[in-house]
């Protein structure tokens, strides 16, 4: 898919009202989940950023946005850096610079895995020694039909498969939850941040029973 093409399909998937859902459910998510794994100096990096609500909210010394979408720009806050380029190349982030790097529902629309394995090589020569990488994204193995709903989607990937990905590549992977979120802010169940806190304190049963989704976090080996 062209890169120009990206921001007339994501305005299709989602409309005003997804967007501004999709803004509550990511205030709450970085509020209540993500901000434990990063530090309020850390530099961190939203790789395959999209409407930059993960980067826009999370609290860091340095934020840095990236996707091929040439309306990236647009979306970012204030203060946020954005980069309109290849994940696989990365060529204006200096080597050992992040401490903290984040990829959302990204890795599934890459067109192959050898452009898969060439991200992650990118994202480990960018993170420093011990840096995090934080990684979700649809489970095939909890979505067997549906994953193929969106017609960028290329690559079916796993928890197991994303924890052999990132351990070949250099990588320490220090969580792996099968489930996670749910699917899509799509579904039946509404979007409110109560609701959404509620989902996050009552992990142990939530994340089994409604999570579609898998989270990796990963340490970048000395």
């Amino acid at each position: 898919m062209r890169d120009e093409s990206l921001n007339t399909l994501y305005q299709h998937r989602f409309d005003p009202k997804d967007q501004a859902r999709k803004l509550a459910v990511w205030k709450v998510l970085c509020e209540d989940f993500f901000s434990q794994f990063v530090d309020p100096n850390d530099t961190v990096l939203d790789l395959g950023a999209g409407f930059c609500e993960f980067i826009n909210t999370i609290q860091a010394a340095n934020r840095i946005a990236v996707d091929a979408n040439p309306e990236l720009a647009t979306f970012a806050a204030p203060g946020v850096r954005a980069i309109c380029g290849k994940a696989e190349e990365l060529s204006e982030i200096p080597s050992n610079t992040i401490d903290t790097a984040f990829s959302s529902n990204f890795f599934e629309h890459l067109p192959d895995k050898k452009v898969l394995s060439a991200v992650v090589e990118s994202l480990h020569r960018v993170l420093k020694p011990g840096g995090k990488l934080m990684v979700m994204g649809p489970n095939i193995r909890c979505l067997p039909g549906a994953y193929w709903d969106y017609y960028d989607h290329h690559i079916p990937l796993t928890s197991q498969s994303m924890d052999e990905l990132l351990f070949v590549n250099g990588f320490d992977v220090v969580m792996n939850l099968p489930r996670f979120l749910p699917y899509t802010i799509k579904g039946k169940l509404p979007a409110w941040p109560w609701l959404v806190k509620a989902y996050l304190a009552a992990r142990w049963v939530t994340f089994p029973l409604l999570g579609k989704q898998f989270f990796v976090l990963a340490r970048k080996r000395p």
